[in-house]
């Protein structure tokens, strides 16, 4: 701020600092600069201590970035034999469907001795087993990201081998139906449990020892 003089009571000059508009204009604005800051660093503050939005209005949609809870991982597929109750029927209900819409229509060969099938095929969970795995791996095999072979692996690999396992001679379904004019169905007994499986069950069901006094 510039300055000038006056005389004072005992005839000295002393100096005055005479107002300058310009310079207080510049002081003006830098003080509202400084309270502008001030403020929003005040508001950085109130929104990083604010608890997170418990919904967002994006939230149903499921939109990333934007509240939405994150998008659910992919299940992977259990073995069938493993599942219980409803989860069983719906698979098995969705594994009939290929079975009898296309395994059957285009894998399907006559029915001989040599080639046995049955028409309660869902009985025998060994068959189940095996056709569940060739459905699972046609699923994966058709897809894009197994390459212009993967179809041909499927037949290869998969295929080949479970209709062999399934129709064999002496397979699973070996007591049931060898010709279409016979239709038959007939679960073949498995072996024993083993001794030491027995020896357990036998001492469960026993209970525990009395003591010997």
């Amino acid at each position: 701020m510039p300055e000038s003089t006056k005389p004072t009571d005992d005839g000295e000059l002393e100096p005055v600092r005479v107002p300058d508009p310009q310079l207080e204009g510049i002081e003006a604005s830098v003080r509202r600069l400084m309270e502008q800051s001030a403020q929003q660093a005040q508001q950085l503050d109130h929104l990083a201590s604010a608890p997170e939005p418990s919904e967002s209005p994006f939230a149903a949609f499921g939109m990333p970035g934007l509240g939405g809870p994150p998008p659910a991982a992919p299940t992977e597929p259990r073995p069938i034999l493993e599942l219980d109750g409803e989860e069983r029927e719906d698979e098995l209900d969705a594994l009939s469907d290929w079975v009898d819409d296309f395994f059957l229509p285009v894998y399907g060969s006559e029915v001989t001795t040599a080639a046995p099938w049955c028409l309660q095929w869902q009985e025998h969970d060994d068959v189940v087993a095996w056709l569940h795995a060739l459905w699972l791996a046609y699923q994966q095999h058709k897809e894009p990201d197994a390459g212009l072979s993967g179809l041909f692996v499927w037949h290869r690999d998969f295929l080949t081998h479970a209709v062999a396992a399934i129709r064999a001679p002496g397979g699973p379904l070996s007591a049931c139906m060898t010709s279409p004019d016979r239709p038959a169905h007939r679960l073949l007994p498995g072996p024993p449990p083993s001794v030491r499986t027995e020896m357990a069950a036998s001492a469960e069901a026993a209970g525990p020892a009395e003591p010997t006094s």
